[in-house]
């Protein structure tokens, strides 16, 4: 935990700077993937199964905080993708489980194999040694702003 806060003077520029910095990677990322027609919604329920496993439309409704109506919708929507199917929940039956299907957690790997690689590839390329010593020393760092 930080001691004291930064200047307000020195934290402004450097939010601003990251901001724009990480919305550009960002998007150079996402031109490893390929065209992408899905929605922040499906995106966001799609990588909840993937890092959680499956769930019911109400615990997914619950933990993106929409209203289970919406949850529905979204994963009708990824169904008719076939990026995810439902099956029947071993612990009570009625309910009914929504996991990613074997071809889209393929795609999800290949897709995120592929980012990486290019990320991997710009990195060796454009930072030196040092550069990517404080770059690795930084990822903590940017995993507690993003927790924050």
């Amino acid at each position: 935990m930080p001691t004291s806060s930064p200047e307000p003077r020195t934290a402004a520029p450097l939010a601003a700077d990251l901001r724009l910095s990480i919305s550009k990677l960002l998007r150079r990322l996402r031109e490893q993937a390929g065209p992408n027609d899905l929605t922040t919604a499906q995106k966001s329920v799609l990588l909840r199964l993937d890092r959680d496993g499956p769930a019911t439309v109400s615990a997914l409704a619950r933990a993106e905080s929409v209203r289970p109506q919406s949850m529905r919708v979204t994963v009708a929507a990824l169904e008719k993708m076939k990026a995810i199917h439902g099956k029947p929940d071993p612990n009570d039956g009625r309910q009914t489980l929504v996991d990613l299907t074997p071809g889209f957690r393929k795609a999800l790997n290949a897709n995120r194999a592929a980012k990486e690689d290019w990320l991997s590839q710009a990195i060796a390329a454009q930072l030196s040694p040092e550069e990517q010593r404080v770059l690795a020393a930084a990822v903590p760092l940017l995993q507690r702003l993003a927790e924050f």
